[in-house]
């Protein structure tokens, strides 16, 4: 009788050979354990509620169906036609290196799943659970990623995830070594857990860092150390009024004047939030001179004059990202016009995404001859104030809520412009707490950064011996073998043997079925 398992082919999965698989154990492929899936129909009951199952219903940090949908079956989705059942492994095909896998628990049970999903139904002579560990094996998705295929959802066939070889021990062993995962998966789950609340922990200290810093929390107020110290100190307003002068002057020193001087419009403090003493508030237009970018258009490709050119990718909250930096050609008299200089902040101007829109970062000269896009809006503050205090408070919560609240949203696109970013209201402090403001505000997150960094690189490592476990799983090296349990090759032959069974039991239906239509046609 030919043996049913096989050693490597084009469907072995990176590593795994006959001659490194312990003794009792056995070679197939994916296709060889598990059962077919049955197909559905879902539009045949129209008024029949399921629950549906895509690659949204799953979190792939835990591998839990997390938000399953509910549908009529006159509404279900075109993907909507695999039955699964409880022990089924859903195997998402699309972007494989994401692991978006599950196990379907027994709640849902007899529902119905995407057709983007591999579904893997494990014979009743394999423990379940041992094929879904063994498809969290980063092994497993390496073997896959080279043979997706597409450009916009890279994906592989269910064929080819089927043809992948899987190690397999005797059943008894198969839950030896279930069991050892789950113990051990248990407490490093419980870390992982532990560090990721302290990770959302020191993003909510972030949060109020900076919200503290912009209601005059953070740092002693000029006002109460002028008091203390006996001495006078300049108050915002007074700041404020010496802005507004070195406008006007900075307006009337110009060659080429057009119209009337416009003196910057205040904004309605009667319904903003009281401030500190000695604050003020002001709007973006008072404090600064604002400029949009440069479209991109053909006739502004890279020729004769190239510039190097800032996109909305390369403004991120609070930083610029200048791996790649794009070129555009630049006429007669507009580098003057719209170089950047160091202490600009720079705006973006839409977004998809609410959270996203205006988000800030300052501009500190590291390309020399920079300009940017029009999709940027460009502030350059007056009368030497803190570059680095206006985008703390601009990219704070309270801020960034302010902004997301002004911006208009077409089809989904939230947009800002010249004019909006104008009458946007700023706190402002006296000078000299500005700058205390600041240097408090990088002092403190510089210390959550770190501890934010020590999160990140422990929550690595125990991903990293999450592989590990699995590695030495599927390698026989997890739990100690047993000699007296049933080899592996004839667990895969009686597997083999009953779907001979089943399909010849299905065949004489089918013949017997089409005996009696052609008794009724005589």
């Amino acid at each position: 009788m030919k043996p049913m398992y096989k050693s490597g082919g084009s469907g072995s999965t990176a590593g795994i050979t006959e001659d490194v698989i312990p003794a009792g154990w056995a070679l197939a492929t994916l296709g060889e354990v598990c059962l077919p899936v049955k197909k559905v129909r879902p539009g045949d009951c129209p008024t029949q509620a399921f629950t549906y199952l895509d690659i949204t219903s799953i979190d792939n940090s835990t591998f839990r169906i997390d938000t399953p949908k509910t549908y009529l079956g006159k509404d279900a989705p075109s993907r909507a036609r695999q039955r699964v059942h409880t022990g089924s492994t859903l195997f998402s095909t699309v972007r494989t290196y994401l692991k978006n896998v599950a196990m379907v628990p027994p709640e849902y049970d007899g529902q119905i799943a995407s057709t983007g999903f591999c579904v893997l139904n494990p014979a009743s002579k394999i423990d379940s659970r041992f094929v879904f560990y063994y498809i969290q094996n980063d092994e497993f998705v390496t073997t896959l990623n080279p043979i997706q295929r597409g450009t916009s959802y890279p994906a592989v066939r269910d064929a080819d995830v089927l043809q992948q070889t899987i190690p397999l021990p005797p059943l008894a062993e198969q839950r030896r070594i279930v069991a050892e995962i789950e113990t051990q998966f248990t407490r490093l789950d419980a870390s992982v857990a532990a560090l990721r609340r302290a990770r959302a922990n020191l993003k909510r200290y972030r949060a109020s860092v900076l919200k503290d810093a912009c209601e005059g929390r953070l740092v002693p107020t000029e006002a109460e150390l002028a008091r203390s110290e006996g001495r006078d100190y300049e108050p915002a307003a007074v700041l404020l009024e010496r802005i507004l002068a070195e406008r006007r002057a900075r307006w009337e020193s110009q060659e080429k004047r057009q119209g009337k001087y416009r003196e910057p419009s205040a904004p309605d403090a009667s319904a903003l939030p009281q401030l500190p003493e000695g604050w003020a508030w002001a709007n973006v237009e008072q404090l600064a001179e604002i400029q949009g970018g440069i479209q991109k258009q053909p006739k502004r490709a890279p020729a004769d004059n190239p510039y190097p050119f800032l996109r909305v990718a390369n403004v991120l909250r609070g930083y610029l990202d200048l791996e790649e930096v794009h070129e555009i050609e630049l006429f007669t008299g507009e580098l003057d016009k719209l170089r950047l200089v160091p202490g600009d902040l720079l705006i973006v101007e839409g977004n998809g995404s609410p959270s996203q829109i205006g988000r800030m970062a300052i501009w500190k000269g590291d390309i020399e001859d920079c300009v940017h896009q029009n999709h940027i809006i460009r502030a350059r503050l007056v009368g030497g104030l803190s570059s680095q205090y206006v985008e703390t408070y601009w990219n704070s919560p309270t801020g960034a809520s302010q902004v997301s609240q002004i911006a208009s949203s077409t089809s989904g696109l939230y947009t800002l412009s010249v004019s909006k970013v104008s009458v946007l209201p700023i706190p402002l402090p006296p000078l000299a707490e500005q700058r205390r403001i600041v240097a408090e505000v990088e002092r403190r997150l510089s210390v959550a950064q770190q501890a934010e960094a020590a999160v990140e690189a422990s929550l690595a490592r125990a991903e990293r011996l999450r592989q590990s476990i699995l590695k030495q799983a599927f390698s026989g090296k997890l739990v100690p073998q047993d000699p007296g349990d049933e080899p592996a090759s004839a667990l895969l032959e009686r597997i083999r043997a009953e779907r001979e069974a089943e399909a010849q039991a299905v065949a004489a239906a089918k013949g017997k079925s089409g005996r009696g239509k052609r008794r009724a046609t005589r």
